[in-house]
């Protein structure tokens, strides 16, 4: 665990680059690779391994993303940028999925499967990208968003249970029984 924290750490602070003082007043210059101390070479080391799990673990198409990056932070901000975008992108994103969420209704054909398949795509896509939403909201929009012919139920849930305490796998697994009653008779 400590040895994951500390390639964490390259990722997020950069990696550690060898340096002495060039004289007693002198400014800092890099060190030479034969004046490396063995703590120096341990701490490179730990960038060039952090670079090859980060290599190892994407395709060839980020592959030509990241190649020329010189440190394993550099990787991260190339996939960063490419799979999240810029800052203002990634604000775009967040504007638009929250508009899908404010608007979010079950369709008239959709199973509750099917809209809990699209509502979990839209909630999972925002909270990647840092945008999380309470466990209470997310069932309070299930909720709403069903049809007027589920009123009753919807009324049964609100009335039975205790919204802050309720689930949304709770719910879903609700709805589908009441579905699975619906379609019986």
């Amino acid at each position: 665990m400590a040895k994951d924290l500390e390639l964490w750490d390259i990722i997020c602070d950069g990696p550690h680059v060898p340096m002495k003082k060039l004289g007693e007043t002198g400014p800092m210059v890099l060190k030479d690779k034969k004046e490396y101390s063995d703590i120096d070479r341990k701490a490179v080391e730990k960038n060039y391994r952090t670079k090859k799990i980060l290599v190892c673990g994407i395709g060839p198409d980020e592959y030509k993303r990241v190649s020329v990056c010189g440190s394993a932070k550099e990787i991260w901000e190339a996939l960063q940028t490419a799979h999240e975008g810029t800052t203002q992108v990634k604000q775009s994103k967040i504007d638009m999925l929250t508009t899908e969420y404010e608007l979010f209704r079950m369709k008239d054909d959709e199973s509750i499967q099917d809209m809990h398949t699209r509502f979990t795509s839209i909630i999972n896509k925002l909270h990647s990208l840092g945008d999380v939403i309470p466990r209470n909201k997310l069932v309070r929009k299930i909720l709403s968003a069903l049809p007027g012919s589920w009123e009753s139920k919807v009324n049964a849930i609100t009335v039975a249970k205790d919204l802050q305490t309720l689930t949304k796998d709770e719910l879903i697994g609700n709805l589908k029984t009441y579905e699975m009653k619906k379609e019986r008779q």
